[in-house]
This record gives structure tokens, C-alpha cells and sequence, in this order.
């Protein structure tokens, strides 16, 4: 619901505007989900769906509506996964990474400023006609 709250409150002013841009963080395990996490991976479905719902709805205003989804990305929610299967299964948690971005053809955790990056270019000049869609930074996994 955060991404709900977030938007309630800013969309009706970029709508008066005439211009806005809303950026929603969801993940690929919104796109394609994954096994162990399937609240998570629901949140993230719901977000991907509510940009993809919004964007139609707001296409003649000047707002435009986008998500980024991130693969595994080195913040402090991935090593703290990564500690706790490693508690949980007494494999060192560089394993415990190492199996996440298996499926990662770069082969390793996303970095925080990749997915700025692209957050940055979504609220651009250049990504005015770029809406409804979900923007994948994860190394080639999906």
C-alpha cells in the first residue's frame, strides 16, 4: 500500500499541472516471481499492475507513470536475506548470494546506482512518451 499512498498524494496536483512523473520501485520478482517469497513477489505484482492501470488512466494528463524493477540489488534487505539463509542452513552467506544471482547472466548483485540511474532517466525530458512500463535493471535475468 505504500506505493498506493505515495501516488494518492501526489497525483492529483501533477494532474493540475499538467505534468508529473511517478516512478514505482516493484522488482523482478514482480515480473516472473519466486519461490519462498510469494507475499513479496504479490506486493510486487500489484505494483507492476497498478503502474500498467495508472498509466492508461493518466495518459492524456503529462503524467506519466513507470516502474523500475530491480533484480537482486546489494542493500542491506539482500545481505540480511543473505545471513539468514546462511544462519539457517550453515552455508557462508557469499553462497547464499552467489545463488541468488544464479540466474543473473552478469553474475552479480545490481548496484544501488544502476536503479538510480534509471529512475533518473524515467523522470527525464527524454522519457516524456515513456509510460506504463516496467523498466528491468537485473543483468539480464528476465
Amino acid at each position: 500500500m505504500g506505493s498506493v499512498h505515495a501516488i494518492q498524494a501526489v497525483l492529483n496536483d501533477m494532474v493540475a499541472r499538467r505534468f508529473g512523473r511517478i516512478v514505482a520501485v516493484a522488482s523482478t520478482a514482480g515480473l516472473k516471481g519466486y519461490a519462498y517469497v510469494s507475499a513479496y513477489s504479490a506486493t510486487k505484482h500489484a505494483v507492476v499492475g497498478l503502474v500498467r492501470s495508472l498509466a492508461l488512466e493518466t495518459a492524456t494528463t503529462g503524467v506519466t507513470v513507470n516502474a523500475v524493477c530491480p533484480g537482486y540489488t546489494d542493500t542491506d534487505m539482500v545481505r540480511e536475506s543473505a545471513a539468514r539463509i546462511a544462519s539457517k542452513t550453515g552455508r557462508p552467506a557469499d553462497e547464499a548470494v552467489a545463488a541468488m544471482v544464479r540466474n543473473n547472466p552478469l553474475g552479480r548483485l545490481i548496484r544501488p546506482d544502476e536503479v538510480a540511474e534509471a529512475v533518473l532517466y524515467l523522470c527525464s525530458p527524454a522519457a516524456a512518451a515513456v509510460t506504463g512500463t516496467t523498466m528491468t535493471i537485473a543483468g539480464g535475468e528476465i
